[in-house]
Parts: C-alpha cells; sequence; structure tokens
C-alpha cells in the first residue's frame, strides 16, 4: 500500500491546475448508456473511481478506451442488465446506471453500492423516483432487480434534495414517455453538467440548477462531444491549502460561481484572494481568523469541503466551530488531526476548534476521501514530517495530487 510523506511548513507558489470534476464525469459515464453512437467525453480525469465506472458501463456492454483526458464509449447494444457485485460495491456512483439502463432495455439488476463510510446514504429516493415512473423494484438475492414494461413521465417529489436520486431520475425520465417534473430537485453544477450531456446526445432538460426539473421524454439518444465542468471540491482543497500554508498560488481551471460559499468564507476569514481569467489567486501569509461553518446541499457550504476547511481552522486565531449537517459520520478525520496537536471537541453534529500555534507532524490515516485532502492540508502546515496512509482514498478524488503540490513548492511524496 502506498504511503504519503509530507514535511510542512514551506509557503507555496506558482500555478496547479484543476481537474475535471469526478462528480460530474461519474453520471455522465453512466448516462452514455443511453446512446447507442460513439461518444466522446472530455477532461475526464484519471482517478480510480473513473476506472471502476468505466469497467461498471463495460460489463453492461459498452466499450470503452481511454486517450489521455479523452474518453471514448460505444455503446451499440446492452449485452447485460446486470453489474458484478464486486464493481459495483467498491463505489457509491455506479448506483445511478439503474436509470439509464432502466430507461434503455426496461430491466436492471444492481448490488447495494459501496463507497467512503461517512454515513448513512439511503437509496430509497432512487427507487421511490423509479416507480413513480412505473417501474417494479425487487429484492433477489442480495440484488436490486428493477423492471418497467413502459416508463411514463410524471411529477416526483424528492424529500430530500439526493443528488445521486436527481440523476438517477433524470437519465430514466429522458428516455421515459412524456413529460416528467421533478421537484426540490438537488441544485449541483454537476447536476447541471450532466443535464447538458444529456441535451447533447438528443435529450430534452429544462431547469437543472434549479430546484425543478423538466425533462421531456425521447425515444432515441446520438453521437455527441462534451467537456466536463473543472472539479469545484479540488479547487477548493488547493484555494484552502495555498491559504493554510502560505504563499501566491494560483489556482487554474476554475469556476468561482461554484464555489460562492467557500470564498464568502475564506474573505470572512481575512484570506487574500482574487478571481481572474480562468481561475483564482490566493495571497496568504498562512494567518488567518477562525470562522464558523455550517454544510448544506447546494448552493450552501459543500459537505466535501468540510474537512479541508476544519484542517484550515486547526491554526486559525480563535475559536471556530464546522457544523455538519449532511452526514451523520464526517468527522472521523479529526481523531487524527488530534494526533497532530488539533484542539478539537466534538459536540453531537459540532466540532469546535481552538487555534492552535503549531501542528505536529504524525504517523495518520486518511479514512475517506476528504478526509485525506484535509490531513494533507495540515501536514502542509505541521511542524516536521507527516506520514500519510489510506492514499487509497485520496487517490479516488485528486488526479496526481502529489504530483501538482510538487509544482507549488510542497515537500510532498508518495512511497509504497
Amino acid at each position: 500500500m502506498s504511503k504519503l510523506i509530507v514535511t510542512g511548513g514551506t509557503h507555496l507558489e506558482g500555478s496547479i491546475s484543476v481537474s475535471g470534476a469526478k462528480n460530474a464525469v461519474l453520471p455522465i459515464i453512466a448516462a452514455s448508456l443511453l446512446s447507442p453512437e460513439p461518444l466522446r467525453i472530455d477532461d475526464a480525469p484519471q482517478l480510480l473511481d473513473v476506472d471502476v465506472m468505466c469497467q461498471v458501463i463495460g460489463s453492461f456492454g459498452s466499450q470503452v478506451k481511454r486517450e489521455g483526458s479523452q474518453l471514448f464509449i460505444n455503446t451499440p447494444e446492452i449485452t447485460s442488465i446486470q453489474a458484478p457485485h464486486e464493481l459495483v460495491s467498491k463505489m457509491r456512483a455506479s448506483i445511478v446506471t439503474m436509470g439509464p439502463i432502466l430507461a434503455r432495455t426496461g430491466h436492471v439488476r444492481i448490488s447495494h453500492p459501496g463507497g467512503c463510510a461517512i454515513g448513512s446514504r439511503p437509496i430509497n429516493w432512487h427507487l421511490k423516483g423509479l416507480e413513480a415512473l412505473g417501474a417494479e423494484v425487487k429484492m433477489d438475492h442480495g440484488f436490486l432487480d428493477v423492471s418497467a414494461s413502459v416508463l411514463k413521465g410524471t411529477r416526483i417529489y424528492l424529500d430530500f434534495p439526493s443528488v445521486g436520486a436527481t440523476e438517477n431520475i433524470m437519465m430514466a425520465a429522458a428516455g421515459a414517455e412524456g413529460t416528467t417534473l421533478i421537484e426540490n430537485a438537488a441544485q449541483e453544477p454537476e447536476i447541471v453538467d450532466l443535464a447538458n450531456f444529456i441535451n447533447q446526445i438528443g435529450g430534452k432538460v429544462r431547469g437543472a440548477g434549479t430546484s425543478v426539473i423538466h425533462i421531456e421524454g425521447v425515444s432515441s439518444f446520438h453521437s455527441a462531444n462534451h467537456t466536463v465542468i473543472p472539479d469545484r471540491i479540488e479547487a477548493g482543497s488547493y484555494l484552502l491549502m495555498a491559504a493554510a500554508a502560505g504563499g501566491d498560488v494560483f489556482v487554474q481551471n476554475v469556476i468561482a460561481d461554484h464555489l460562492n460559499p467557500v470564498l464568502a468564507k475564506m474573505e470572512e476569514a481575512g484570506i487574500h484572494f482574487q478571481e481572474e481569467d480562468d481561475g483564482i489567486r490566493v495571497y496568504s501569509e498562512g494567518s488567518y481568523n477562525a470562522v464558523d461553518i455550517k454544510t448544506q446541499v447546494h448552493p450552501g457550504f459543500p459537505t466535501d469541503l468540510q474537512a479541508p476547511f476544519l484542517s484550515l481552522l486547526c491554526k486559525a486565531k480563535g475559536t471556530g466551530m464546522v457544523t455538519e449537517t449532511v452526514f451523520e459520520n464526517r468527522f472521523m478525520h479529526v481523531d487524527e488531526l488530534k494526533r497532530m496537536g488539533a484542539d478539537i471537541k466534538i459536540e453531537g453534529r459540532s466540532a469546535i476548534v481552538q487555534g492552535v500555534d503549531v501542528l505536529n507532524g504524525a504517523p495518520v490515516c486518511a479514512t475517506d476521501l476528504r478526509a485525506g485532502a484535509a490531513l494533507i492540508l495540515a501536514a502542509l502546515i505541521a511542524e516536521g514530517e507527516t506520514e500519510i496512509s489510506g492514499v487509497h482514498h485520496i487517490d479516488r478524488g485528486y488526479e496526481g495530487i502529489e504530483h501538482k503540490l510538487t509544482k507549488i513548492g510542497a515537500k510532498i511524496r508518495r512511497v509504497d
């Protein structure tokens, strides 16, 4: 197993580029199952999760080829309606293949998905939406068996604006008969990117990015080329690392509007940054004030940046409170930060962080993807050397992170 060795205390200087969004490309790869014609996806990050999703659609009959950051996908016919359990269990996002396979064949079998252990993420909203479209859901030897002779458009209200459920329903509805209305839909930028892709291959989706999405079903889909949006979570992680470590860093390939709540909190903390063409420049001496954050569904503060922001607060001036409202088990990185000298107290779904003068390098373990980014941030501002294990979690969402950080002056290396 690989480990990352980080020596802290260096300022960061230069430019770091953000890859295509993991949380956008995964449902887009799934949506490619709707079309029998060749497709090209540009700016597809080289991540473990992307590799797994390509294997998942390959098990349904897709032919997938990668050339650099481009994916070429062709699914002239669906050869199987069931993805192997060993693939689906690796990654929760594989559940969004239900919608497009159901729309194309009327039948899909999939096991309960895996992913990071950050809390309960029920799929009942996915299933209720598919049932509303006319599907029948059964449990069969650990598999969800979902079938429909005909999918018909309808009005669907989501009890919670689930991103995955919105995506699954949107893809299924794209190939249904008639018009579907999704109310209380997720509004994330990745939802908009998926809708744009569906429209490029012949679908008719309106309202993505708002709480109400209209989908007019079509009978066929065609070929298209699509460029994935930049990864706002990767961008936010690098902005926070630069702010914490200090220096002058230009984070390139960023859509600033996707990070408004994070930038607002950075400004409140006294961190200096400037929006420029195609990116954001951070000017920092590594000194800033504590603030309070509360995670919410988009357009609120993103839960995926809660862990890195909590690490940032560990050396802030004063006391900050981090409240997690999206996932109930997303403070597992706190014990690791305490090993480095952080002063953090957990009270229910909140973490009270008292800034300290010094963090010290220590052996720590990434318990999930975003916890891994939080530990790298802490290691960059700690004295001495930090050894981070559990790197496979980090590789699920950050493309070549040690290479990108090395280019801006970080002392970080990967060892086996």
